[in-house]
């Protein structure tokens, strides 16, 4: 396992699920933490959480959709920190719908977060990271950006934008050591999926060759293996972790 002490990581969506599971990851490793999310108590919480680890974490909440948000967020991360060494691209939201019924409202926000919100954070990181010629992010796609979703058209191309994204990015910023890569989850344990009709998931578990929905920390020992040493040579890549759901 890549060793993160003293790295500054940087993670959007960091209060719940996915987010947080990536960021205690990272604690466990001795990375220093900035940590944002759109609520604050539940970001609190997050950093409450995170204390144990005896890491420095600097936390603000931040709408990554807001370009001078997420330009105030890396700034006041470099005051604290000094430097910005990965950054992990995981907000996402969801407004479902089938595309008839789904409004221009809907997919105006699941693109702006998403997508929009992916860029926004990765240009002003990549300002920092090329200057200082290194750098990694990895961003937090979707199985269903990779096999389409029914009811979900505004996140399956967010997801699927992210994976485009991930590839022009690595491609633009590979000869200044900046690698970028991405994740695509499949379905994952959380209180959404608990709450699912016990069919519904007995159907979803059908289609896993593995017979289970990942957890959280499925998720992010992926996504620090990307971010680390140890995927030294690997840049735009997309890395499948759904249980065999869609290969």
């Amino acid at each position: 396992m890549s060793n993160f002490t003293g790295k500054t990581v940087m993670i959007t969506g960091a209060s719940r699920g996915i987010g947080l599971a990536v960021a205690e990851e990272f604690a466990k490793a001795g990375a220093n933490l900035a940590l944002c999310a759109t609520r604050p108590d539940a970001l609190k919480q997050a950093v409450e959480h995170l204390a144990v680890y005896g890491i420095k974490i600097h936390s603000q909440t931040v709408n990554i959709a807001n370009v001078a948000e997420g330009e105030d967020f890396i700034k006041n991360a470099l005051q604290v920190f000094g430097s910005l060494d990965i950054l992990i691209n995981n907000a996402g939201i969801t407004r479902d719908n089938l595309v008839v019924r789904m409004s221009e409202q809907e997919w105006d926000d699941v693109i702006n977060v998403n997508l929009k919100g992916t860029f926004l954070m990765s240009k002003a990181a990549l300002k920092v990271m090329f200057k200082k010629r290194s750098g990694s992010i990895v961003n937090i796609s979707s199985v269903v950006g990779e096999m389409g979703n029914p009811g979900q058209a505004n996140y399956v191309a967010s997801k699927a934008g992210i994976i485009g994204l991930t590839k022009t990015l690595a491609k633009e910023f590979g000869g200044r050591n900046v690698r970028v890569n991405a994740v695509a989850p499949g379905f994952v344990q959380t209180a959404m999926t608990d709450a699912l009709p016990e069919d519904v998931k007995a159907k979803a578990l059908e289609a896993i060759p593995l017979k289970r929905f990942a957890s959280v920390h499925d998720i992010a020992k992926a996504v620090l293996f990307l971010a680390g040493e140890d995927a030294a040579y690997i840049t735009g890549q997309v890395l499948a972790v759904n249980g065999g759901l869609y290969m």
